[in-house]
């Protein structure tokens, strides 16, 4: 199939009133039913998150984090929460080496060190819809979709479907077998042990119960109450680190959005302990560049997108963590003279080698809305892994995440680990702003490749005018590596035309061909709102989501 540039498969979704875009279908109706009968982009997102944390479990969970971008149609300003949880209060470097660990396990009991701050993240932002916008929702009501779907049962997807036998493999025990575990076993796998196929209807009875404390008590229950009692209990019976305290005194946080100029629009992240540093700062070395005198597509686009990601990727890796624990110059790393001096060291006639192997994993959910006062939410809830531990606690249905195994054993890394520390996330939704009001509202799931993919989505839709379906679905990239590989390398999808591929090649890139359209790309989204109001929104085919809009 040969591709063309701007050419999509599916149409661009509009609406005149309001939009949301996700990636799993049922997601985007439980979102939508709540912005039809009056609810806001909070109000919506939450009935989407809630439900996405069911239906696509592999992806993200209850039991992970989240981030939030909120445009504020009323006082025109742009908020930011991290809700990402802290490392136990027994959690060091001591205690994993003193049991004979080089490095925290990916999988298992040692890997879920991290408080989930997913259930915290609803909480807080509910509390800023009903303060600060028009709301028409009770709490409960938003979380009925997801209690109807864990309770009922819902049909699995192909994604699913597939991540599932990728972690039954036994041949690479450190990240796979997860059936070793068992409550993951009887949770995602049918009673004789088989996976679920797609389109086969699966139950979670447990998660329902424990959405349903949720709905009933609110978040209090899942920090404070039953639900954390049960989740402690099990981690330390068999030899976990976090404690009722570090449940207890989880707190999500407001702070302040990050921004650099592009193209005369702003475009906004989040800070760290987030890659969103990475992801502006991309944006913010392409400013150096004409891109139109370049065509999109060409191997001087993908060269040149590809180095300053290499470039973005040195800053943060040399200074990403928990700001508490380290002052970071933000400042200087986003400013026009930095971007220019990285601009400065890129050489288009050879790629530049990066000595730091990237991590290979990040698997996420990634969402956006858009209501019909003109409020937006961009939206990213994860897991890391998929099915990030493996571990879920008895009677509870949560399955935990393992973001806590990215912190390094090494007490001279940056994101080393400590008590009560965020680690280093790669989760970052973003949205960008034309004058005060939101243009571009986007993100996508898959760990190195969030930022290489924002930088494909904002340069084909503001530089080379892709509506935006055909930008979500033109060929990407991913640079970074795969499980079990000694280096990077660079993935390219096969509708990439080979005399692009060759000649990248020749420019010194260690190319790998994949599929068409495969999930190693992640799932991306986009709303884009036009100067009349009218929304336009994409989804990936990559995934199996749906842009909605009425």
């Amino acid at each position: 199939m040969t591709y063309k540039q701007n050419q999509a498969y599916r149409a661009t979704t509009m609406g005149p009133n309001g939009m949301i875009t996700a990636p799993h279908y049922l997601a985007s109706q439980a979102g939508m039913k709540v912005l039809q009968n009056g609810g806001n982009a909070i109000e919506a997102a939450i009935a989407a998150a809630s439900t996405i944390s069911v239906v696509y479990p592999h992806m993200n969970s209850i039991g992970g984090d989240n981030f939030w971008l909120i445009y504020n149609a009323k006082t025109k300003k742009v908020e930011a929460l991290n809700s990402s949880g802290r490392s136990g209060e027994n959690a060091s470097i001591d205690f994993y080496k003193e049991l004979g660990f080089q490095k925290i396990p990916a999988r298992g009991y040692l890997s879920a060190n991290t408080v989930p701050g997913a259930v915290a993240g609803w909480d807080e932002a509910f509390r800023y819809s009903k303060q600060h916008l028009t709301s028409s929702f009770n709490w409960g009501e938003l979380l009925q979709d997801a209690i109807h779907y864990a309770k009922e049962g819902f049909p699995v997807t192909p994604s699913q479907e597939h991540w599932t036998n990728v972690n039954l493999n036994e041949a690479d025990s450190e990240f796979r077998h997860l059936q070793r575990f068992e409550e993951f076993s009887r949770t995602f796998l049918k009673p004789d042990g088989s996976p679920y196929k797609k389109g086969e209807r699966m139950k979670q009875p447990d998660l329902a119960t424990t959405l349903e404390l949720i709905a009933e008590e609110g978040s209090d229950v899942f920090y404070e109450g039953v639900i954390a009692e049960k989740i402690v209990e099990d981690l330390q019976e068999n030899g976990g680190v976090l404690t009722l305290t570090d449940f207890k005194n989880h707190q999500s946080n407001w702070v302040d959005a990050i921004s650099v100029e592009y193209k005369g629009y702003t475009a906004y992240n989040l800070p760290p302990n987030t890659q969103g540093l990475a992801s502006l700062s991309i944006l913010n070395i392409l400013n150096n560049f004409d891109l139109s005198t370049m065509k999109e597509g060409s191997k001087e686009y993908y060269h040149l997108l590809i180095e300053a990601t290499k470039l973005a990727f040195a800053d943060r890796d040399k200074w990403l963590t928990d700001p508490d624990f380290i002052d970071i110059p933000l400042d200087d790393l986003l400013s026009k003279s930095h971007g220019m001096d990285l601009a400065n060291q890129i050489n288009k006639q050879l790629s530049k080698e990066m000595e730091k192997q990237l991590d290979p994993k990040g698997d996420t959910v990634w969402f956006g809305v858009v209501d019909k006062e003109g409020n937006a939410v961009s939206f990213i809830q994860s897991i890391y892994h998929d099915f990030g531990s493996g571990i879920i606690p008895k009677g509870t249905g949560v399955l935990l995440q393992n973001r806590g195994s990215f912190f390094s054993l090494e007490p001279s890394d940056v994101n080393c680990l400590q008590p009560n520390k965020r680690t280093f996330h790669t989760l970052n939704p973003a949205m960008l702003l034309k004058g005060d009001s939101p243009y571009l509202v986007y993100g996508t799931m898959g760990g190195e490749g969030q930022p290489q993919t924002q930088a494909a989505l904002v340069t084909r839709i503001l530089d080379y005018q892709f509506d935006v379906q055909a930008a979500i679905e033109a060929p990407r990239w991913l640079y970074g590596r795969t499980w079990g590989a000694s280096s990077n390398s660079l993935k390219v999808e096969s509708r990439i035309p080979k005399e692009t591929i060759q000649a990248l090649e020749e420019l010194g890139h260690d190319v790998e061909i994949v599929g068409d359209f495969t999930d190693v790309m992640g799932h991306a989204g986009a709303i884009l709102i036009g100067d009349d109001g009218i929304k336009c929104g994409g989804a990936d085919p990559r995934g199996d989501g749906a842009a909605l809009g009425y």
